[in-house]
């Protein structure tokens, strides 16, 4: 098989059924992912709303086999524009306990206490290795997953796992 000539062009573009499919399978996908970096879910609505109208917008020239590289390229830039030299701060998602009759008022203190201190130690994380800390420890997700995910190999997932952890261990003996 020998190399195309010049004059045969790849097809490229986007007609309206394959935004629908590209928006179809990438939209949650690319919601959680700047949600994990800015741990705000209306700002991860806004940016992925943006992102894919910027895609709409460029539709002509996009290629197929990178349309999901280009939404995470936008997307990952628009989150950098919109966060530059800010600390991000974080909510965490309250854990529902069906029976707490049993915990005391100092008991509920205490946890909320040690909430803020991970709040903080977290904020003070790197980008890279929070993203992964909470893919892995908020949503479960394997380290194949977050690799996948963030389009990164499993060894750098180890490796900013590794460095949150022991961030994260260190950081919160040191304030309890």
């Amino acid at each position: 098989m020998g190399v195309l000539p010049n004059k045969i062009q790849v097809e490229t573009g986007l007609d309206n059924a394959g935004f629908e499919q590209l928006f179809d399978a990438y939209c949650d996908e690319l919601r959680h992912y700047i949600f994990y970096k800015s741990g705000d879910e209306e700002v991860a609505e806004d940016i992925v709303q943006d992102t894919f109208l910027k895609i709409w917008e460029m539709r002509a020239s996009v290629r197929p086999e990178t349309a999901r590289a280009l939404l995470y390229t936008i997307a990952t830039n628009q989150f950098a524009n919109k966060y530059k030299r800010q600390k991000l701060k974080f909510k965490f998602q309250q854990t529902i306990v069906e029976d707490r009759t049993f915990e005391t008022p100092e008991f509920e203190m205490e946890v909320k206490e040690f909430d803020l201190k991970l709040q903080r130690v977290l904020s003070e994380l790197g980008e890279k290795s929070r993203t992964v800390f909470l893919m892995n420890r908020m949503e479960q997700m394997t380290y194949n997953e977050i690799a996948n995910n963030l389009n990164i190999s499993v060894k750098a997932v180890e490796k900013r796992m590794k460095k949150a952890l022991e961030f994260v261990r260190k950081e919160i003996e040191q304030k309890i």
